[in-house]
């Protein structure tokens, strides 16, 4: 607290001093597999501690280190930092088969945390998600496009309330037990061909609490503490993306957890005045995996190009992303969500061939502008695109390091998107590696 104030002689309240640490965050600002991992990892290298604050397994981020590749899908891409303590969110949802294997391979013995909150994913969880995936196409002739990593049923057992957590597990096992006997009970009535040994998944679960226990903290006091304690770098990093956030994404096919800017705080238990500085990471071109509305995808041999050069599989699934032209209307109704300090634009390079580029800057529907982003699909279904072309630079961008370094055509593509956003562009992806980054400022 600053000090004692007084007033002609009469004290007043002490106010709290001003915090020291603010969280930065990384954030998806489309419908994910922007390249948030890379930026992670940049942000990373000289961070005290990396924290992922929602989703689940579902998620997959891929870093390039002295051209060895790692995919992550629950551990922070910051992990890769040895210096850094790695922190699972209450926000997120933990599959611990996937959690403990992801954990082997990556994390350096007590340097992760995870907190008491997190609701678990079960093997029924996994086993529902599929089965209501076949009952939509069948239903409706058409899915969700989910990973079928029992995220979705997961985020519903918690808010009906009657999923389990962290600390349920790490508890009096017997009284976990019985709850995840009448849990599993509620799945079967629901779904009768539902295939569940729940004694083979108590025994598995009884070894994996033995094996958590040594890493569960409080996550509200870890992360107080590390605000207001001594001076750290705090890095928050997102899952899925904007356009996929379960209240203001592309609804209904979105994922389960809150991906914008307010799942941080909810997600990490950061009150709001904690957040610093929040960056947008943007693809300069556009992809979707799975279905749903697609105003700017090109399904030609454009969209085939940006597919197989920019290597668009999905990290989780390996599903081919659908392709298309960057989406500023898009991109700008995250930015008013997310309130964006800067944007870090990756894979320019996989336009290096075009001839020319387009960018879709305004929706009409049945002749008429759009001033918003539409929150109805079927609406978002019918819009046509008006574009803005650029000539393409038809030569590499991979071995810049520097914006001078760039052809003018692609510095006027990337100052057209600033303009056009009103946010600064602060980094710029041309490769796969560390040093691909252009940093601008």
């Amino acid at each position: 607290f600053s000090e004692t104030v007084s007033l002609n002689g009469e004290p007043v309240v002490k106010r709290p001093r001003e915090s020291v640490n603010k969280v930065t965050v990384v954030l998806g600002a489309q419908w994910g597999d922007e390249g948030k991992g890379k930026v992670v990892d940049l942000l990373a290298m000289d961070a005290d501690i990396v924290c992922r604050c929602q989703g689940g397994n579902n998620a997959g981020h891929t870093v390039v280190v002295d051209s060895v590749e790692y995919d992550f899908h629950l551990l922070p891409s910051g992990v890769l930092n040895k210096k850094a303590v790695s922190f699972i969110g209450n926000g997120v949802v933990i599959h611990l088969p996937g959690l403990f294997e992801e954990a082997e391979k990556n994390l350096r013995k007590g340097k992760g945390k995870v907190p008491l909150h997190p609701p678990l994913v079960f093997n029924f969880h996994q086993a529902v998600d599929g089965i209501q995936e076949q009952q939509r196409q069948q239903q409706e002739g058409k899915n969700l496009g989910t990973t079928k990593k029992g995220i979705g049923p997961a985020y519903s057992s918690k808010a009906a309330r009657n999923g389990l957590r962290v600390c349920d597990l790490v508890s009096d096992f017997k009284v976990f037990e019985d709850k995840f006997r009448m849990l599993a009970e509620h799945f079967l009535t629901m779904y009768p061909n539902l295939n569940v040994d729940i004694d083979s998944e108590l025994e598995q679960l009884k070894a994996y609490a033995e094996r958590l226990r040594p890493l569960v903290t409080d996550g509200v006091y870890f992360m107080h503490k590390a605000l207001t304690g001594p001076s750290k770098k705090i890095l928050v990093e997102g899952a899925n993306a904007a356009l996929l956030d379960i209240d203001f994404g592309t609804y209904p096919f979105v994922t389960s957890s809150n991906c914008t800017v307010g799942g941080v705080c909810t997600g990490l238990g950061v009150p709001p005045s904690y957040v610093g500085r929040v960056y947008g990471v943007v693809k300069a071109y556009t992809t979707r995996v799975g279905v749903g509305a697609f105003p700017t995808e090109q399904d030609n041999e454009i969209g085939e190009l940006l597919q197989s050069k920019g290597r668009e599989f999905g990290v989780t699934t390996g599903r081919k992303r659908r392709c298309g032209w960057l989406d500023l209307i898009l991109v700008r109704y995250a930015h008013m969500v997310n309130g964006f300090s800067a944007i870090a634009l990756t894979k320019l390079d996989i336009l290096d061939t075009l001839p020319e580029i387009k960018v879709g800057v305004a929706y009409k529907v049945d002749g008429q502008p759009l001033p918003s982003f539409p929150a109805n699909m079927d609406v978002l279904m019918r819009v046509t695109v008006e574009y803005k072309t650029f000539p393409g630079w038809c030569c590499s961008t991979e071995a810049a390091r520097s914006f001078e370094e760039l052809p003018s055509q692609a510095q006027t593509y990337i100052r057209f998107i600033e303009d056009f956003l009103q946010v600064p562009v602060k980094w710029v992806g041309v490769g796969k590696s560390r040093e691909s980054m252009i940093k601008l400022f």
